[in-house]
């Protein structure tokens, strides 16, 4: 599962793509599996970490704690998901 994410912390919209280690990432914090998303579906929250974690891999300076991300965030948008899981390509 990959996101392209649109975000805006005032100062600018900006991408940011999610990667393995950012769905990593979300599935130990929130104690959820990717692969159950499209039936309980996503949350902001969810979105918000992931643009959180996605940003600072991109190297784009956001605050050290994931609530003062979350209060500047201005845009948050799903703009490109790719659902596809990295192994169902290779059976195929």
């Amino acid at each position: 599962m990959q996101l392209t994410l649109k975000v805006n912390q005032g100062e600018g919209d900006y991408e940011v793509t999610t990667n393995l280690y950012v769905i990593v990432a979300w599935e130990r914090r929130f104690k959820r599996k990717a692969s159950n998303i499209a039936d309980a579906g996503i949350g902001i929250e969810d979105l918000a970490f992931m643009a959180y974690e996605a940003s600072k891999i991109a190297g784009i300076v956001i605050p050290g704690e994931l609530d003062t991300f979350i209060k500047r965030l201005t845009v948050l948008e799903v703009v490109d998901q790719d659902d596809e899981l990295p192994t169902k390509a290779a059976t195929d």
